[in-house]
């Protein structure tokens, strides 16, 4: 593939990350709102504005060097952090959970969406293809913020789900969460786990 057309491919990838991120992001901000915590809605993050959730690196270099890395098979990111104060939740030991869940959850429903559309309605063939591109980054991105490694959604579900006195010690890798996901990423060690996932959720939609 020549640079050119990696960097429009890169575009068209990135522009569809975008979509599926601030899906993923405005879930997290909507169920902590609803559950009691408005920090986020007043941090400007209760919304669809993907202007709100870029963060420059995770969201621009980080995509941006996994797809020229890899030769344009690859691309990946994270928005901002929804921001979460526990304490306001009514309870904040079970709506953590909720909270967590919420941005994954609402990627499943974003791609089982696109997957009736694909279904139900005859499509030009490159906005078939656009849907499809999407529907997987959104499978991608909800299997992968389920590991519970911080700063992963898994580890908020994992922290409610834990006893007390287990979820106060688990937390004390969070400093050392994104070192921890990083190597066992690198080392390919969840490689399988997280793609036959994302293959089994993807085959489940007939896509």
């Amino acid at each position: 593939m020549s640079f050119s057309n990696l960097i429009i491919s890169f575009g068209v990838s990135f522009g569809l990350l975008i979509i599926a991120m601030s899906v993923h992001e405005f879930a997290h901000a909507f169920v902590a709102y609803k559950l009691g915590d408005s920090t986020a809605k007043y941090s400007g993050r209760l919304t669809l504005n993907p202007l709100s959730h870029i963060d420059p690196f995770w969201t621009v270099l980080l995509p941006l060097f996994l797809f020229i890395s890899s030769n344009g098979h690859f691309v990946f990111g994270a928005a901002k952090p929804v921001p979460i104060n526990y304490w306001a939740l009514g309870n904040p030991r079970r709506d953590i959970i909720w909270v967590g869940a919420s941005g994954p959850i609402a990627n499943f429903i974003f791609a089982i969406f696109i997957s009736l559309l694909l279904h139900m309605f005859p499509l030009n063939p490159l906005i078939n293809s656009l849907l499809i591109q999407l529907a997987i980054i959104n499978v991608v991105l909800g299997v992968f913020n389920l590991i519970p490694i911080p700063p992963l959604d898994g580890s908020r579900i994992l922290t409610g789900i834990l006893p007390r006195n287990l979820s106060a010690l688990y937390l004390t890798i969070e400093p050392f969460g994104f070192i921890i996901l990083m190597v066992l990423l690198w080392s390919g060690v969840f490689n399988n786990l997280i793609w036959n996932s994302v293959r089994f959720f993807l085959n489940l939609l007939g896509i």
